[in-house]
């Protein structure tokens, strides 16, 4: 199980980069990676000009992959005891780690800034410096605020739309100027998420919990 689920990421995340960056790389000219080679017959090819993506297709397939990382990034954060979210590993290079609760609010509050940013919408106030909301402390109230926040970037997918149009950037983004897309945005939380998850889970084994994505 583990092993297939990791093949599948390793294969998604890329695929995913590959098709913000296609969406994002030319505003006058758009081919969208899972399109390409895949014109049916009697379809005609596409106007040069034409700055339009098959928002159903794309907006399908995030909608899976969101779901998969909410998923594996949700049953995670429930699986460690509430008093093992305190936890942050010390033996080795892990000075000044993270712990766990604030492994997962940092996801949770990238999650809502850069949904924000895909909907045209200020940052959320209390996300902080990517670290979420001082008041946001036990594991109820944690895993209430992560599952709000895929909700949210559930909503910026909900917004992919045909046109192919730039949106305003957030600062902790690497898309800048005017690269910035619903799409491209959205794929970068969902991988920012998944890496997050792989820290969430060695935390998981280091207390002896076995992640629930990897139980037979």
């Amino acid at each position: 199980m583990k092993t297939r689920n990791w093949i599948f990421a390793a294969v998604l995340l890329p695929f995913c980069s590959a098709l913000a960056l296609a969406q994002s790389a030319r505003q006058g000219r758009l081919v969208p990676v899972t399109q390409t080679g895949m014109r049916a017959p009697d379809e005609e090819p596409a106007d040069k000009g034409d700055a339009t993506l098959d928002a159903h297709r794309e907006k399908r397939a995030m909608q899976i992959f969101l779901k998969i990382v909410e998923n594996r990034v949700v049953s995670a954060a429930d699986a460690m005891p509430a008093n093992k979210y305190v936890f942050a590993p010390t033996d080795g290079e892990f000075k000044g780690v993270r712990t766990f609760a604030q492994q997962v609010k940092h996801l949770a509050a990238t999650n809502l800034i850069l949904a924000a940013a895909a909907l045209g919408e200020e940052p959320p106030a209390d996300a902080g410096d990517e670290a979420g909301p001082e008041t946001v402390r036990t594991k109820a109230e944690i895993l209430v605020y992560l599952k709000a926040s895929f909700a949210r970037l559930g909503k910026a997918i909900d917004a992919i739309d045909d046109k192919n149009a730039t949106v305003k950037t957030s600062p902790i983004s690497p898309l800048q100027g005017t690269t910035p897309t619903r799409l491209g945005l959205t794929v970068e939380a969902l991988i920012h998420a998944f890496d997050h998850y792989g820290q969430m889970v060695e935390y998981l084994r280091m207390n002896g919990v076995v992640p629930p994505a990897s139980r037979a």
